[in-house]
């Protein structure tokens, strides 16, 4: 590892970038990763809330961190200290909609906690979040092939102009109001801060992709599509 470079920061999505998708991150990756964070400034964004993400990437990894964007920057936090939390509730009439489209859906199994409040915004999930690594995945190949999340997000958009549905993760759908995506997190650096943004959904459908698009689209810095956290490790280490 070098020595810190002044001015660069480094921002990481987790799922899918930093670890298997709802899993916890890779033994031998943490162990670089720690040391990573120990010698450079780095920041996590993520669309899940606190508790999944120190269960995902730890306590030790989770406060070596600069500050970390839950709910995709709705819930901020500095190690335990809440720095902000925006209080945005779903209205009824969008529960409906939601409600509607899970009973509408051809993908038979149903796990539980398919609407799931979070600070600032909600996750919608057809499969459910109690679902099994086994059942989510069984989810993610129905929706490879049928496109389901990128359908009912686009008929959302269409339905609710104040709000924004992005797919996130491999089985749900990001919703909250408009603006209050993982690009909001740019109020918080400078001009001269040089970004490193790592993300694995920055395809126009992705929740990293309004992040991706503000960071290149006004020259903050770079950013960086992977398919998994081998491969965001391979990155880092020809970096450093």
């Amino acid at each position: 590892m070098g020595v810190r470079k002044l001015g660069i920061k480094y921002i990481f999505d987790v799922d899918g970038t930093l670890t298997p998708s709802r899993s916890e991150i890779d033994h031998d990756f943490a162990v670089f990763f720690s040391n990573f964070c120990a010698e450079n400034e780095v920041y996590l964004v993520t669309g899940s809330d606190r508790a999944k993400t120190v269960e995902q990437v730890g306590e030790e990894i989770y406060s070596l961190c600069k500050r970390v964007y839950n709910c995709s920057g709705s819930d901020v936090w500095e190690g335990e200290t809440n720095i902000r939390t925006q209080d945005w509730k779903i209205p009824y009439h969008v529960k409906t909609f939601l409600e509607n489209k899970l009973e509408e859906s051809d993908f038979a199994l149903r796990t539980g906690n398919h609407i799931e409040q979070r600070p600032g915004m909600i996750n919608f999930s057809i499969v459910g979040r109690n679902a099994t690594l086994g059942e989510r995945k069984l989810y993610a190949e129905y929706d490879t092939k049928y496109s389901e999340r990128n359908l009912i997000a686009d008929l959302f958009n269409i339905e609710f102009a104040s709000l924004e549905a992005r797919p996130g993760g491999e089985t749900g759908i990001d919703i909250s109001p408009k603006g209050s995506d993982k690009s909001q997190i740019l109020d918080d650096f400078g001009h001269s801060d040089e970004l490193h943004f790592f993300g694995d959904r920055m395809d126009e459908a992705g929740n990293d992709y309004p992040l991706s698009k503000m960071i290149i689209d006004n020259k903050l810095g770079w950013c960086y599509n992977v398919n998994n956290y081998k491969e965001t490790w391979k990155i880092l280490n020809e970096r450093t």
